[in-house]
């Protein structure tokens, strides 16, 4: 029976010595192309947001970010704890390269009201409630700046408003002075809802890439940005 039993296993193992998984980083960096995308264009939940053409330097800091607990999402923090900062770079690196179509999401239905308000926060933002617009940031187009200012066209709803309320519930933070932190503060919930709906309905500019290296002085002081 012994005999028989090795017999029976002997071709497996030779054939997991003859065919060991490749190492490379398509490979290796499969668990984050299971949710992201294979290039990283977004997963169809709405919660999994594109990572392609991200400035690479807000990827890896988002990485850190997970792996040092100032932002918190399980299966994140599970998958970067055993990572080296050479290979969180990498990861950034192969993703930030990526130039792939943009995919479009449902957006929910929005009162003229509502329309209004998220476009006024976004372009404008709120002087008396000291609430910079989006776009004194996140570039004139809304396309994120390098690089470290991630971009907000093209991602859903449903990923927008979860970030903001992550700032609020402190799931989600970075290095003080956090200015998020501080922006969402003063936004209501309606707020949250209106500039989510209105980025998410943006049509994507025809070059959504990140705007050039100091292009924009942001409003507030940021420690991600040196300030």
């Amino acid at each position: 029976m012994r005999r028989w039993f090795l017999l029976v296993l002997m071709p497996f193992a030779a054939l997991a010595q003859e065919s060991p998984a490749p190492d490379t980083l398509a490979q290796r960096i499969a668990a984050c192309t299971s949710c992201h995308g294979e290039r990283g264009e977004g997963g169809d939940n709405g919660f999994n947001p594109r990572l392609a053409g991200k400035p690479e330097g807000y990827l890896h800091r988002q990485l850190l970010a997970f792996q040092r607990g100032l932002r918190h999402y399980p299966i994140m923090e599970h998958m970067v704890a055993p990572l080296t900062d050479a290979y969180m770079r990498e990861i950034a690196t192969y993703f930030a390269a990526q130039d792939v179509p943009y995919a479009t999401h449902p957006t929910p239905a929005m009162s003229p009201q509502a329309v209004t308000r998220g476009e006024q926060l976004a372009t404008k933002g709120d002087p008396a409630r000291g609430i910079p617009p989006c776009m004194a940031c996140h570039g004139p187009q809304l396309a994120g700046v390098q690089p470290d200012i991630p971009g907000l066209v093209g991602l859903p709803y449903d990923y927008l408003s979860a970030q903001l309320g992550a700032w609020r519930t402190d799931t989600r933070g970075t290095i003080a002075p956090d200015c998020m932190a501080t922006i969402v503060s003063r936004l209501t919930d309606s707020d949250i809802s209106a500039v989510s709906a209105w980025l998410a309905s943006r049509p994507v500019p025809a070059d959504a890439h990140a705007a050039a290296a100091g292009s924009v002085a942001p409003p507030l002081r940021c420690g991600v940005l040196g300030g």
